[in-house]
């Protein structure tokens, strides 16, 4: 019998490691044949509601490239038809939403989030998966502010117009959405925690789109609460958002436990800066599209930074891409697990 690697987990909790824990973003799919296949016969929401399939596809990544954590397979919009929002993710596009949120008539609307009867399918995937993984399972939620903007934009937006004039015109119905999401949240979370869950990240993809002020007025507050209400779930908290470079150290304040940097942030800066958290990340998934020299030497300079102090996990600044030849992502992790292992030994 295969033995538990919580490599990952003492990462995530700054404890001694013998070798640096890798996973990928969006590494379940996205570049896997396999799932390509699958593809031509599931959409992604087909997948998520078969539990045994969905669970093949989150454990096909771990199989093949040794990564020390698997990711469930599923969409930051998963729970939102459970409260009301009718949701499609349409190739090439992505989640659409035909009627978008504009009032805090739409707000009042929304249900609360009963998982077992709205996600049933996402808790029985993760029961599942706890039966076959030797690696950390990590479950995940969209963040209230990514989740506004696909519920007020109706879908991907480039300058989030619709959802900051929400923010700046009507606040009383911003903040009784942010109320809604940050219950459907820590709900959620708590539900995929309770089915198995090792860990949890929050994805904010784009919060980013707001500055500093804002952020701390018009949605840090629900943060707070958030991770509040989590902490004392006994799993590793992970934020992550992207082009968010200027909001870590309001991230630094929450109670959580790692915080993932994209590769616009050097994690040398980071720890100048004052994050003594563990971090997470940030090599450019793009870069996985260059020479394996290439790949090797920004690999190994993430690495040399993020091992001056303990809690370091190895990540993509972003998510695979389907343009990404798996067997890089293979590679890639054998180096990280090799030359981290002989430079940890060396301290």
């Amino acid at each position: 019998m295969n033995t538990f690697n919580d490599t990952f987990l003492r990462a995530a909790t700054k404890k001694e490691v013998e070798h640096v824990p890798v996973w990928y973003m969006r590494q379940a799919g996205r570049s896997q044949p396999e799932y390509r296949e699958l593809k031509k016969k599931y959409s992604l929401e087909e997948i998520t509601k078969r539990p045994e399939t969905c669970a093949w596809v989150t454990k096909l990544p771990v199989d093949q490239y040794n990564n020390d954590a698997a990711i469930l397979y599923k969409d930051i919009m998963t729970p939102l038809p459970g409260i009301g929002v009718d949701v499609e993710i349409k190739a090439g596009i992505g989640p659409v939403i035909d009627k978008p949120i504009t009032s805090m008539q739409d707000v009042d609307k929304l249900y609360e989030l009963t998982p077992e009867k709205d996600v049933d399918f996402v808790l029985e995937t993760i029961k599942i998966l706890r039966t076959q993984l030797t690696v950390p399972l990590i479950s995940f939620s969209g963040a209230p502010f990514t989740l506004a903007s696909y519920m007020i934009e109706g879908g991907p937006s480039k300058n989030y117009n619709k959802t900051k004039a929400m923010m700046y015109a009507e606040p009383e119905t911003w903040f009784a959405l942010m109320d809604k999401l940050g219950d459907m949240v820590i709900t959620y979370v708590k539900a995929q925690i309770n089915a198995g869950s090792q860990a949890i990240q929050l994805f904010d993809s784009w919060i980013g789109a707001l500055n500093q002020e804002d952020y701390r007025f018009y949605v840090k507050p629900v943060m707070e609460r958030i991770f509040a209400s989590l902490k004392d779930e006994g799993v590793p908290l992970i934020m992550h958002g992207v082009g968010a470079r200027h909001l870590t150290m309001d991230w630094q304040d929450l109670d959580l436990d790692v915080v993932g940097l994209d590769w616009r942030y050097p994690i040398e800066e980071a720890r100048r800066d004052g994050i003594v958290k563990a971090v997470q990340g940030n090599l450019d998934p793009s870069v996985l599209m260059a020479p394996w020299p290439v790949i090797e030497k920004k690999a190994k300079a993430i690495l040399d930074a993020g091992m001056q102090q303990p809690g370091f996990i190895f990540n993509l600044g972003h998510g695979v891409f389907p343009e990404i030849d798996p067997a890089k992502l293979k590679q890639l992790t054998a180096f990280i697990h090799d030359y981290s292992k002989e430079k940890l030994a060396q301290k």
